[in-house]
């Protein structure tokens, strides 16, 4: 009996498991299923979904995706029909309801996990820092990316503060602002230069009663709006987006993701985002690898991976365009002195 089960253990096909986003235990035969969830942000009544799963065919634990999924453990390979049986309702909620995809949903689960879960904090809906609405973002990003069959991690902060650490991802999503000065509400106290040299870039100056605003070094960061008592520093009207590249996590080179574009707006850096999925079979073929974003970015060059990226895409007058990109990678060298 035992030898038949793990002959039929061995006959499962984990490749096409993982892409109906069902992640191999250390156990045989068990499985951790991962509920997306763009943005981070999902109605409190779809924990009752989790339990139910995790109650039901997993271990009674669930686990914190690092990439804000819901994760549950110990789901038996012979349940995992009956789990995405179970979450079809949930993925035409989030997927087609809420995200807007042209996707069709039945009891087989996930189509695939390549596009990873976007992740996000709270955003302007909550955090007084936020400069953009996270969580809207992440349903429109959503419908871009996924589904898909070429890698790609996003993540997304409400501000330069990178709470969501998109730096270390594929595509490090920053919302921004352009400050907008008004002298004459201004009274000179000084709270806006107090707030960007201490929290900030330190890009702003005053002389005969006038605060200015150094544009080469002020990141769209807005402590100069939240600092000023008078509300001489306000929010631009439109949102802007400074977009990472190329950030990850790794055992071999882990890597700190550097400025592609800068102070686009939400039309634009939607249609960079559409360009990924051709960028990536250009790369690639035309066949579709477990290979991070960063690594397919390396493959290509700054060069091509710009051109493609922005191919047929009109920028905002406000846009910037990193003209280079200098990765520095974390180096592994014996460089102790072994005795």
């Amino acid at each position: 009996m035992k030898s038949n089960m793990m002959e039929n253990i061995r006959d499962i096909d984990i490749n096409k498991l993982r892409k109906n986003c069902f992640r191999q235990s250390k156990v045989p035969g068990e499985f951790m299923f991962q509920m997306r969830a763009p943005g981070g942000t999902v109605e409190a009544k779809h924990l009752l979904l989790v339990h139910e799963i995790a109650q039901k065919y997993g271990n009674g634990n669930f686990h914190f995706g690092t990439r804000q999924t819901f994760n549950v453990m110990g789901i038996k390979y012979e349940n995992i029909e009956k789990v995405n049986a179970m979450v079809e309702d949930y993925i035409k909620e989030i997927e087609i309801e809420r995200c807007k995809l042209d996707l069709d949903v039945d009891n087989c689960g996930y189509p695939c996990l390549a596009p990873r879960n976007i992740a996000g904090c709270v955003g302007a809906d909550h955090c007084i820092k936020a400069n953009a609405k996270v969580p809207a973002l992440a349903n429109k990003i959503e419908k871009v990316i996924f589904p898909s069959n070429y890698h790609i991690k996003v993540a997304i902060a409400g501000c330069p503060n990178d709470c969501v650490k998109a730096h270390m991802t594929d595509f490090g999503i920053l919302g921004v602002t352009i400050p907008q000065y008004n002298e004459n509400r201004c009274v000179g106290c000084e709270a806006c230069l107090r707030a960007c040299k201490h929290h900030s870039t330190d890009a702003l100056t005053f002389k005969n009663g006038v605060i200015t605003r150094n544009e080469n070094l002020c990141i769209g960061c807005g402590e100069c709006i939240e600092a000023c008592p008078t509300r001489a520093f306000v929010r631009s009207k439109e949102v802007f987006y400074r977009v990472l590249i190329g950030g990850r996590t790794s055992k071999k080179s882990p890597r700190v993701g550097k400025i592609f574009v800068d102070f686009i707006t939400e039309d634009v850096l939607l249609a960079i985002l559409k360009n990924w999925e051709s960028f990536s079979a250009h790369v690639l073929n035309g066949s579709p690898k477990y290979l991070h974003g960063g690594h397919l970015m390396d493959m290509a060059g700054y060069k091509t991976f710009k051109e493609l990226m922005l191919k047929d895409i009109k920028l905002n007058p406000e846009a910037k365009v990193a003209a280079r990109v200098n990765w520095t990678e974390m180096e592994y060298k014996a460089n102790y002195n072994v005795k």
